[in-house]
Protein backbone atom coordinates (compact mmCIF):
# COMPACT_ATOMS: atom_id res chain seq x y z
CA UNK A 1 0.00 0.00 0.00
CA UNK A 2 1.20 3.68 -1.01
CA UNK A 3 1.54 6.57 1.89
CA UNK A 4 -1.60 7.87 0.10
CA UNK A 5 -3.68 4.83 0.28
CA UNK A 6 -2.16 4.15 4.03
CA UNK A 7 -3.80 7.77 5.29
CA UNK A 8 -6.75 7.47 3.20
CA UNK A 9 -7.23 4.00 5.20
CA UNK A 10 -6.18 5.40 8.46
CA UNK A 11 -7.53 8.97 8.72
CA UNK A 12 -7.34 9.22 12.80
CA UNK A 13 -4.18 10.18 13.42
CA UNK A 14 -3.30 11.82 10.29
CA UNK A 15 -2.51 15.32 9.39
CA UNK A 16 -2.83 16.93 6.20
CA UNK A 17 -0.65 20.29 5.73
CA UNK A 18 -1.41 22.85 2.55
CA UNK A 19 -0.03 25.99 0.78
CA UNK A 20 -2.60 28.56 -0.15
CA UNK A 21 -1.27 30.51 -3.17
CA UNK A 22 0.19 28.61 -6.09
CA UNK A 23 -1.18 25.00 -4.11
CA UNK A 24 -5.04 25.81 -3.06
CA UNK A 25 -5.47 29.34 -5.31
CA UNK A 26 -4.09 29.95 -9.20
CA UNK A 27 -1.59 31.97 -9.26
CA UNK A 28 -2.52 35.98 -9.73
CA UNK A 29 -0.47 39.09 -10.79
CA UNK A 30 -2.43 40.75 -7.69
CA UNK A 31 -2.28 38.53 -4.28
CA UNK A 32 -5.25 40.25 -3.27
CA UNK A 33 -7.18 38.77 -5.98
CA UNK A 34 -6.04 35.62 -5.09
CA UNK A 35 -8.69 32.92 -4.30
CA UNK A 36 -9.28 29.16 -4.04
CA UNK A 37 -10.15 26.76 -7.15
CA UNK A 38 -14.04 25.64 -7.03
CA UNK A 39 -14.41 23.12 -4.50
CA UNK A 40 -11.99 23.63 -2.55
CA UNK A 41 -13.86 25.09 0.71
CA UNK A 42 -16.24 21.71 0.12
CA UNK A 43 -13.68 18.88 0.09
CA UNK A 44 -11.15 20.88 3.44
CA UNK A 45 -14.32 20.89 5.04
CA UNK A 46 -15.09 16.94 4.40
CA UNK A 47 -11.56 15.99 5.12
CA UNK A 48 -11.43 18.38 8.80
CA UNK A 49 -14.57 15.72 9.69
CA UNK A 50 -11.82 12.83 8.78
CA UNK A 51 -8.86 13.82 9.70
CA UNK A 52 -6.99 14.58 12.85
CA UNK A 53 -5.53 17.61 11.21
CA UNK A 54 -6.34 19.40 8.37
CA UNK A 55 -3.70 23.17 8.32
CA UNK A 56 -3.66 25.96 5.67
CA UNK A 57 0.35 27.16 6.04
CA UNK A 58 1.52 30.59 4.39
CA UNK A 59 3.28 33.59 4.35
CA UNK A 60 -0.09 35.08 4.65
CA UNK A 61 -2.21 36.41 7.66
CA UNK A 62 -3.79 33.64 9.18
CA UNK A 63 -6.85 35.91 9.26
CA UNK A 64 -6.80 36.35 5.54
CA UNK A 65 -6.51 32.90 4.77
CA UNK A 66 -9.53 32.27 7.02
CA UNK A 67 -12.03 35.18 5.07
CA UNK A 68 -10.71 33.54 1.88
CA UNK A 69 -11.47 29.98 2.29
CA UNK A 70 -14.57 30.66 4.40
CA UNK A 71 -13.73 30.04 7.76
CA UNK A 72 -14.11 26.02 7.58
CA UNK A 73 -14.89 24.75 11.12
CA UNK A 74 -12.06 22.66 12.03
CA UNK A 75 -9.75 23.82 9.65
CA UNK A 76 -6.26 25.31 10.60
CA UNK A 77 -5.00 28.40 9.51
CA UNK A 78 -1.50 28.93 10.34
CA UNK A 79 -0.11 32.46 9.26
CA UNK A 80 3.50 33.78 7.98
CA UNK A 81 5.08 30.55 7.89
CA UNK A 82 3.57 29.44 11.48
CA UNK A 83 4.25 32.47 13.94
CA UNK A 84 0.48 33.03 14.05
CA UNK A 85 -2.81 31.10 14.05
CA UNK A 86 -6.17 33.11 14.03
CA UNK A 87 -5.76 33.37 17.66
CA UNK A 88 -3.30 35.52 17.40
CA UNK A 89 1.21 34.74 17.71
CA UNK A 90 2.04 31.05 18.20
CA UNK A 91 5.58 31.99 18.63
CA UNK A 92 7.85 34.38 21.37
CA UNK A 93 10.00 35.57 18.26
CA UNK A 94 6.68 37.47 17.61
CA UNK A 95 6.37 40.89 19.63
CA UNK A 96 10.18 41.34 18.63
CA UNK A 97 9.34 40.87 14.93
CA UNK A 98 6.86 43.16 15.30
CA UNK A 99 9.08 46.14 17.17
CA UNK A 100 11.61 45.25 14.10
CA UNK A 101 8.69 45.60 11.21
CA UNK A 102 7.91 48.61 12.07
CA UNK A 103 11.74 50.38 11.78
CA UNK A 104 12.74 48.56 9.15
CA UNK A 105 9.17 49.32 6.72
CA UNK A 106 10.49 52.82 5.44
CA UNK A 107 13.33 51.52 4.35
CA UNK A 108 11.77 48.53 2.69
CA UNK A 109 9.68 50.66 1.09
CA UNK A 110 12.95 52.59 -0.24
CA UNK A 111 14.55 49.27 -1.82
CA UNK A 112 11.08 48.90 -3.65
CA UNK A 113 10.82 52.48 -4.93
CA UNK A 114 13.92 51.67 -6.59
CA UNK A 115 12.77 48.70 -8.24
CA UNK A 116 9.87 50.01 -11.36
CA UNK A 117 7.03 47.52 -10.85
CA UNK A 118 8.16 46.66 -7.18
CA UNK A 119 5.65 47.21 -4.20
CA UNK A 120 5.70 46.38 -0.14
CA UNK A 121 2.86 44.49 1.79
CA UNK A 122 2.89 45.34 5.37
CA UNK A 123 2.11 42.05 7.37
CA UNK A 124 2.43 42.79 10.67
CA UNK A 125 5.13 40.83 12.11
CA UNK A 126 6.43 39.99 8.27
CA UNK A 127 6.81 42.03 5.44
CA UNK A 128 6.96 40.93 1.75
CA UNK A 129 8.13 42.76 -1.40
CA UNK A 130 6.64 41.86 -4.43
CA UNK A 131 7.71 42.24 -8.11
CA UNK A 132 5.75 40.32 -10.47
CA UNK A 133 4.36 43.49 -12.30
CA UNK A 134 8.72 44.54 -13.24
CA UNK A 135 9.37 44.11 -17.11
CA UNK A 136 12.70 42.61 -16.48
CA UNK A 137 11.82 39.98 -13.19
CA UNK A 138 15.01 38.86 -12.92
CA UNK A 139 16.38 41.99 -12.74
CA UNK A 140 14.11 43.05 -10.07
CA UNK A 141 14.81 40.23 -7.87
CA UNK A 142 18.72 41.24 -8.20
CA UNK A 143 18.08 44.60 -7.12
CA UNK A 144 16.06 43.74 -4.27
CA UNK A 145 17.84 40.99 -2.83
CA UNK A 146 21.02 43.24 -3.02
CA UNK A 147 19.29 46.27 -1.80
CA UNK A 148 18.25 44.12 1.55
CA UNK A 149 21.51 42.69 1.99
CA UNK A 150 22.81 45.90 3.72
CA UNK A 151 19.15 47.08 5.20
CA UNK A 152 18.84 43.53 6.64
CA UNK A 153 22.21 43.29 8.23
CA UNK A 154 22.27 43.34 12.23
CA UNK A 155 18.61 43.70 12.56
CA UNK A 156 17.43 39.87 13.25
CA UNK A 157 15.73 39.59 10.27
CA UNK A 158 16.05 37.33 7.12
CA UNK A 159 14.64 37.36 3.48
CA UNK A 160 13.49 34.22 2.08
CA UNK A 161 12.77 34.22 -1.42
CA UNK A 162 9.66 32.97 -3.64
CA UNK A 163 8.04 32.84 -6.26
CA UNK A 164 8.46 36.85 -7.79
CA UNK A 165 8.25 37.72 -4.16
CA UNK A 166 11.06 38.29 -1.27
CA UNK A 167 9.68 37.98 2.28
CA UNK A 168 11.04 39.84 5.34
CA UNK A 169 10.66 37.45 8.25
CA UNK A 170 12.33 36.88 11.50
CA UNK A 171 15.71 35.10 11.65
CA UNK A 172 14.49 32.86 14.12
CA UNK A 173 10.88 32.10 13.69
CA UNK A 174 9.19 29.41 12.57
CA UNK A 175 9.53 27.95 9.29
CA UNK A 176 6.65 25.49 7.29
CA UNK A 177 8.54 22.33 8.20
CA UNK A 178 8.58 23.77 12.17
CA UNK A 179 4.62 23.86 11.71
CA UNK A 180 4.32 20.34 10.39
CA UNK A 181 6.94 19.62 13.20
CA UNK A 182 5.44 20.87 15.97
CA UNK A 183 1.71 20.15 14.98
CA UNK A 184 2.96 16.04 14.37
CA UNK A 185 4.18 15.99 17.78
CA UNK A 186 1.48 17.79 19.48
CA UNK A 187 -1.22 15.24 17.60
CA UNK A 188 0.86 12.45 17.81
CA UNK A 189 0.30 12.21 14.52
CA UNK A 190 1.18 8.80 12.18
CA UNK A 191 0.51 10.24 8.98
CA UNK A 192 1.45 13.40 6.75
CA UNK A 193 0.93 14.76 3.67
CA UNK A 194 1.95 18.12 3.08
CA UNK A 195 1.58 20.33 -0.47
CA UNK A 196 3.15 23.00 -1.96
CA UNK A 197 4.69 24.99 -5.04
CA UNK A 198 7.31 26.85 -3.78
CA UNK A 199 11.02 27.09 -1.98
CA UNK A 200 9.40 28.03 1.17
CA UNK A 201 7.42 24.44 1.09
CA UNK A 202 10.88 22.58 0.86
CA UNK A 203 11.58 23.03 4.32
CA UNK A 204 8.07 21.21 5.12
CA UNK A 205 9.48 18.53 2.46
CA UNK A 206 12.14 18.57 4.46
CA UNK A 207 9.78 17.69 8.15
CA UNK A 208 7.88 15.25 5.81
CA UNK A 209 11.32 13.49 5.34
CA UNK A 210 12.52 13.83 8.87
CA UNK A 211 9.06 12.07 10.48
CA UNK A 212 9.13 9.69 7.87
CA UNK A 213 12.44 8.18 9.25
CA UNK A 214 10.97 7.95 12.82
CA UNK A 215 8.34 5.70 11.41
CA UNK A 216 5.42 8.24 10.58
CA UNK A 217 3.63 7.56 7.32
CA UNK A 218 4.74 10.25 4.99
CA UNK A 219 4.58 12.22 1.51
CA UNK A 220 4.84 15.91 -0.22
CA UNK A 221 3.08 16.98 -3.08
CA UNK A 222 4.87 19.67 -5.27
CA UNK A 223 1.98 21.87 -7.08
CA UNK A 224 3.37 22.55 -10.52
CA UNK A 225 2.28 26.68 -10.88
CA UNK A 226 3.17 29.15 -13.09
CA UNK A 227 7.10 29.36 -12.46
CA UNK A 228 7.11 26.35 -10.22
CA UNK A 229 11.44 26.49 -9.15
CA UNK A 230 12.10 23.22 -10.52
CA UNK A 231 13.91 22.31 -7.18
CA UNK A 232 10.53 21.69 -5.45
CA UNK A 233 9.17 19.95 -8.06
CA UNK A 234 12.15 17.18 -8.10
CA UNK A 235 12.59 16.94 -4.01
CA UNK A 236 8.99 16.41 -3.64
CA UNK A 237 7.29 11.95 -3.94
CA UNK A 238 4.35 13.35 -6.18
CA UNK A 239 3.83 16.35 -8.53
CA UNK A 240 0.32 17.46 -9.55
CA UNK A 241 -0.61 19.62 -12.61
CA UNK A 242 -1.86 22.65 -10.45
CA UNK A 243 -4.69 23.36 -7.96
CA UNK A 244 -7.59 21.68 -9.68
CA UNK A 245 -5.82 18.25 -9.63
CA UNK A 246 -4.86 18.40 -6.09
CA UNK A 247 -7.98 18.93 -5.38
CA UNK A 248 -9.14 16.28 -6.70
CA UNK A 249 -6.02 14.37 -5.11
CA UNK A 250 -7.46 15.21 -1.55
CA UNK A 251 -11.36 14.52 -2.75
CA UNK A 252 -9.46 10.98 -3.42
CA UNK A 253 -8.85 10.30 0.08
CA UNK A 254 -12.33 10.62 0.96
CA UNK A 255 -13.12 7.68 -0.93
CA UNK A 256 -10.17 5.20 0.42
CA UNK A 257 -10.10 2.05 -1.85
Amino acid sequence: MNALSTIAADPGPAGLFLDFDGTLAEIVPDPERAAPVEGTAEVLSALARRFAVVAVVSGRRAVGLAERLGRIPGVRFYGLYGLEDLDGPVDPASRVALRSMRRLLPELERVAAAVPGAWVEPKGFHASIHYRAASDVEAAREAIVAGLGSVLDGTGMRALEGKRVVEVAPEQGPSKGDVVRRVAGEERLRGILYAGDDLPDLEAFAAVDELRRSGVVGISIAVRSANAPAVVLEAADLVVDGPAELVELLRGLLRPG
